[in-house]
């Protein structure tokens, strides 16, 4: 009888450990994710493709869901990060749509990428291949669901489409309270998108808030297999030109890339670029090119042996490769 007083704590210390152990908390760690070669991921038809000695490749990150324990794992994991839920997800939204909406923002880096390097390199967007590409949506607008970065649109209310300006006529000339509808290929399939304008951004003017851009001349596919986010769109601009003119951009090197990118060559900062600096490392990179605003937290996890070069702009990163042992021709054959 005295010893089954002696271990009454047992029991709830066991419960507690077992909680502990299994329970899911809102708390995630970030660590260093797979760092992936860039050139061999994108292919197209119709140009000379000059390949490089050396490679770039886009870091990544990793995030899982923390049990109490594993918070306290991760706290003391130098190469890990704990953050809330409202870090990584909106307010409501689930895994899946997390998931969703990550793979639709590499999409839309994806078609970043390649409308900058061929409207530098080639004729674009005045020759194009008709119809135009949905580059991306305005989050609670009517097309945020129905239309996605990538979807090519032919046609709008029944007129076949040429280019931006075309389709933007036809919407104009629509009256407000009237549907739009789009002739949309995906996947080689033809759908009907119709859609409500409204009121869904600054002002009063109903609208259906979507983004669109010429057609490409010649198919540019990216595959990035699982990997989401905005954070690839310098990576993928880099390694497409580098594809696209003679010569070597890498200088037979390693270099790692990442860096969110608007569609007039600025780059954006992105998120743990502490936890890019590391996943550049582990891959064998000897530089990383990232965003100038990111700069002071990278340097945060000290020397690993990287150099980090930060720009503001494509055209940067352009030029300090060129100045540092890369070599292209600018005018990409035209």
């Amino acid at each position: 009888m005295r010893r089954l007083r002696r271990l009454w704590w047992v029991v709830p210390v066991a419960a507690v450990l077992f909680v502990a152990a299994t329970m899911r908390l809102p708390y995630y760690s970030i660590g260093p994710g797979p760092a992936r070669s860039v050139e061999p991921l994108i292919t197209f038809e119709e140009h000379q493709r000059y390949e490089s000695d050396g490679e770039f490749v886009l870091t990544s990150i990793h995030y899982e869901r923390l049990t109490g324990f594993g918070v306290v794992q991760a706290w003391l994991d130098r190469d890990l990060t704990v953050v809330g839920r409202d870090f990584l997800f909106r307010p409501g939204e689930s895994r899946q749509e997390e998931e969703r909406r990550s793979i639709s923002q590499m999409d839309q880096s994806k078609l970043t990428a390649a409308y900058l390097v061929l409207s530098e390199l080639t004729d674009y967007p005045e020759e194009n291949g008709g119809g135009v590409l949905v580059e991306g949506v305005v989050e609670g607008c009517p097309a945020d669901g129905e239309l996605f970065p990538g979807d090519l649109v032919v046609g709008i209310d029944g007129v076949d489409l040429t280019d931006v300006g075309q389709a933007r006529s036809v919407i104009d000339a629509l009256p407000e309270d009237r549907r739009v509808s789009f002739d949309v290929v995906v996947d080689g399939e033809e759908h009907d998108v119709r859609l409500q304008r409204e009121p869904c951004v600054d002002g009063d003017r109903a609208v259906v808030g979507v983004r669109l851009i010429d057609n490409f001349p010649f198919d540019v596919l990216i595959s990035s297999g699982s990997i989401g986010g905005p954070s690839a769109g310098l990576a993928w601009a880099l390694g497409l030109y580098d594809l696209l003119t003679p010569g070597d951009l890498t200088g037979g090197r390693m270099i790692a890339v990442t860096g969110q990118l608007g569609l007039d060559g600025t780059v954006y900062p992105i998120g743990v670029p502490d936890e890019k600096v590391v996943a550049a490392s582990r891959a064998g990179a000897s530089v990383l090119i990232l965003p100038e605003e990111n700069l002071a937290e990278a340097r945060s996890v000290g020397d690993q042996g990287v150099e980090l070069v930060p720009v503001r702009s494509f055209g940067e990163a352009l030029a300090w490769l060129r100045d540092n042992g890369g070599a292209s021709s600018e005018d990409g054959g035209r």
